[in-house]
């Protein structure tokens, strides 16, 4: 552990910035902890509550909210491990392991977790935000599947949280994120699945209001077991794209589907229907392949995001946000569309802190920071929440990208206030972030 322990002094200058997959917004800590078991943890929340200092925890850095400036800053990356029970269908996972390292251990015995869509994500993070993956419509978020947690709550204390052991904390840290604890690892179950029909199907941007049309059309009329997202942006002109696609305003359909692949051509019929392609990469995959669906580039960058949540979508307002952020946009913005319902509208049984239920669709932005002036693309997604207008439920955790200045409207004001309820027994002094807002 880089940190002292407790009883030693402040450190004179601020802590080196850990690697980080968002490269957007600075992180200058005046402790790093590379901890590498619970007991570093441990250590670095007593020094910080020691000291009245703030805390953070980071794994892979994807969603990093926003700038890290002081307190202690605890990287969980080292802690890493996998362990798979076939005959339970269950996983442990450490808090610093990718969904790509859980897939590897999970598809030798025909399982798979409820994982995203990108292998380099953090998959604690991403499950304590909910956890919206790409076999959601039928198996529902990532925290509906947490057996055990085990959390390092400001008091120093390591606890393991059960639905019958501290359920309340139960509830809210599936769905909460990170305000409760720093989470070291999680207990999850694993679902069969083994092989599913997949892949994605493009279309020339100058058709994107038929084919967004089409799309919301097509989602009312499929079965839980597909999970679909339609997404839209400009490519960039470099030789490492496909041909097809560089510099080109590209609509895209992406697809996953576990009944067979006679019934998911049938499924996608309507979509090649709709005319000339671009691309098409649908076909039967094991699963082990399932991150060819979306190809979310693997590489750090810089980045500023958002995610609407929406009571359900038309295809006016759709062709509109389309319209804001196509090629006439002032920056790059990537435009997806996840269709919501099925299984994520819970079960009495997997009730948790996770919000809007309800929702027919999420709407996410994202746009490279490169040279791009944050404030002018926080404009850019003003003027699209307001063509969304009263569709909007509120804003998805796990999408709120360098969205550190947007703290508010993440939960339901009943559930923000259970949260703030759990805070105030468990981190009365705000060592992890302080109060909920809904």
């Amino acid at each position: 552990m880089s940190s002292p322990s407790p009883s030693t002094g402040p450190a004179p200058a601020p802590a080196p910035a850990p690697a980080t997959f968002q490269t957007g917004f600075p992180i200058r800590p005046d402790r790093l902890v590379e901890a590498a078991t619970p007991d570093d943890v441990r250590e670095a929340v007593a020094y910080a509550a020691a000291r009245g200092l703030p805390v953070a925890a980071h794994a892979t850095g994807h969603g990093l909210p926003g700038a890290v400036e002081g307190g202690v800053l605890v990287s969980t990356r080292a802690m890493d491990s996998v362990a798979v029970d076939p005959v339970r269908r269950t996983a442990r996972i450490g808090a610093g392991a990718t969904w790509g390292a859980v897939t590897a251990a999970a598809v030798p015995h025909g399982l798979a977790p409820l994982n995203g869509s990108s292998p380099s994500v953090g998959a604690v993070s991403y499950t304590l935000g909910g956890g919206l993956g790409i076999l959601a419509r039928e198996f529902g978020y990532a925290a509906d599947h947490v057996r055990a947690l085990e959390v390092v709550t400001a008091d120093g204390v390591l606890r393991r949280v059960t639905p019958e052991r501290e359920p309340e904390l139960f509830w809210g840290l599936r769905g909460g994120g990170h305000r409760l604890g720093v989470v070291t690892a999680l207990e999850i179950g694993l679902v069969a699945v083994g092989r599913l029909y997949g892949g994605s199907i493009a279309f020339a941007g100058e058709r994107a209001a038929e084919v967004v049309s089409r799309y919301l059309e097509w989602t009312r009329t499929v079965p839980d077991s597909l999970t679909s997202s339609l997404a839209a942006l400009v490519h960039p002109d470099l030789p490492q794209l496909p041909e097809e696609s560089r510099g080109r305003y590209v609509v895209s359909v992406r697809v996953a589907f576990t009944g067979d692949a006679a019934e998911g051509e049938r499924l996608v019929a309507p979509l090649r229907g709709i005319g000339p392609v671009l691309a098409d990469s649908l076909r039967e995959m094991p699963y082990a392949e399932s991150p060819t669906i979306h190809s979310d580039p693997p590489f750090p960058h810089a980045y500023y995001g958002e995610g609407l949540v929406l009571r359900g979508l038309d295809a006016g307002r759709a062709a509109r946000v389309l319209e804001l952020t196509g090629p006439g946009a002032p920056m790059m913005t990537v435009v997806q569309l996840n269709h919501l319902g099925g299984a994520l509208a819970g079960r009495p049984e997997t009730a948790n802190a996770v919000p809007h239920r309800d929702a027919g669709f999420l709407l996410r932005l994202l746009s490279p920071l490169d040279g791009t002036d944050v404030a002018a693309v926080r404009s850019l997604y003003g003027e699209v929440s307001g063509v969304l207008g009263p569709l909007v439920r509120g804003r998805s955790l796990n999408f709120a990208f360098g969205g550190g200045d947007r703290t508010a409207g993440f939960h339901e004001p009943e559930t923000a206030k259970r949260l703030a309820g759990l805070v105030s027994q468990f981190d009365p002094a705000g060592l992890f972030g302080g109060p909920y807002e809904g």
